[in-house]
């Protein structure tokens, strides 16, 4: 669903939602302010021009834009002052960046040759990937960008090295008849221009919203808890999720409470092992074999630094003098609600190697052999 503070158009024929909100909707027309405007153009590419004419725009408008040479033909993103502060974010040397004006609203025939224009990426990039093939480059065309004016086209490709495609761009502009561009992406830039679904069941975030690509690390995973397998964590795009990042600077704010090391617990009952940690609910799991068996028990982190100075002090202190009455009931529930198959297999494992060195007394004796050697 769209909203009146973001636009909500299509991209080809999959409708896209790459409008940014505009937070200053409730607030007066700031167009006057600042002649900037955001231009979006297929897939995630944005750039910003100049209304030197004061034509009157709004946000979805189709417009004409000049270009060097020739013009293109966008989708009005942003106007006014939140554009000109989009522009101060994502330009890095705005003193260097060449502007281009607005040449006007798109007439009929601006909306014909832009559609012919279109109409001709799919079977171009078919042929491209071809001609790159015939030449045996190591390179992989994702995506081909007709310029509005059908004059010029952007050959968006992936590779792992450096390419020499001079001979590739000869072939492209003989057989298209185009100016050519080549532009290298890389694995999640793909992924936002081809698109899909995610493993939640919604479009991508590069594909819908996110245009902004940062490294995404293993150890964002780790420190949130998550399971640091590979093959979980990635994306469609083959590397590690782009929302592994939006929740991590939470995690790292409620880490700071813990210890920097969760070390076993010294009790009354015996060693307490660290099981799992809760980060958000700012809870610590613990196994207790020698009272409680392999059933998990469950701390708050504030009765865990407790402990941790007793045991600092050379105490062990009573476990059940820290459960409280909801916890003792979470700790009756967790053992449906926690998988304890991972502690019982390794405690199976111990009692089968426990069984297999006492019938063969062979293996027995070189194992006290071992040992003495050692």
């Amino acid at each position: 669903m769209g909203c009146s503070g973001c636009s909500f158009n299509t991209d080809g024929d999959r409708p896209t939602m790459l409008g940014t909100y505009d937070w200053l909707n409730d607030l007066p027309d700031t167009t006057h302010l600042s002649n900037i405007v955001e231009v979006r153009f297929k897939g995630t590419r944005k750039e910003f021009f100049k209304n030197e004419d004061g034509l009157p725009l709004k946000i979805g408008d189709l417009i004409v834009v000049a270009t060097n040479p020739g013009h293109d033909v966008g989708t009005v993103s942003l106007l006014g002052k939140l554009a000109e502060k989009q522009f101060v974010r994502k330009i890095r040397k705005p003193e260097r960046y060449q502007w281009n004006k607005v040449y006007r609203k798109a007439t009929n025939a601006d909306k014909d040759k832009y559609e012919a224009a279109r109409k001709r990426e799919y079977p171009v990039m078919v042929r491209s990937r071809q001609l790159a093939n015939e030449l045996g480059l190591e390179m992989k065309i994702g995506d081909v960008e007709f310029r509005g004016d059908n004059a010029k086209a952007i050959f968006y490709y992936i590779a792992e090295g450096r390419v020499d495609f001079r001979e590739l761009i000869r072939r492209y502009a003989r057989e298209f008849h185009i100016k050519v561009e080549m532009k290298q992406i890389g694995a999640r830039q793909e992924a936002g221009r081809v698109g899909g679904i995610g493993s939640c069941g919604r479009e991508l975030c590069c594909s819908s919203w996110r245009t902004d690509f940062d490294s995404v690390t293993s150890e964002a995973a780790i420190q949130q808890g998550l399971s640091p397998n590979a093959e979980k964590m990635a994306g469609k795009c083959g590397k590690l999720k782009c929302c592994l990042m939006y929740e991590l600077d939470t995690y790292l704010e409620a880490q700071e409470d813990f210890p920097n090391e969760l070390l076993a617990l010294e009790t009354s009952k015996g060693l307490a092992k660290h099981f799992k940690t809760e980060i958000l609910n700012k809870k610590i799991w613990y196994t207790l074999e020698e009272a409680y068996g392999t059933k998990p028990l469950v701390l708050d982190l504030e009765d865990v630094k407790k402990i941790i100075q007793l045991n600092k002090r050379g105490k062990r202190p009573l476990l059940e003098e820290y459960l409280s009455a909801d916890v003792k009931l979470e700790n009756e529930m967790s053992v449906g609600s926690v998988n304890t198959e991972i502690i019982e297999k390794n405690q199976h494992k111990k009692k089968r190697r426990k069984k297999k060195y006492s019938k063969n007394p062979n293996q027995q004796q070189r194992r006290k052999n071992t040992t003495n050697k050692s």
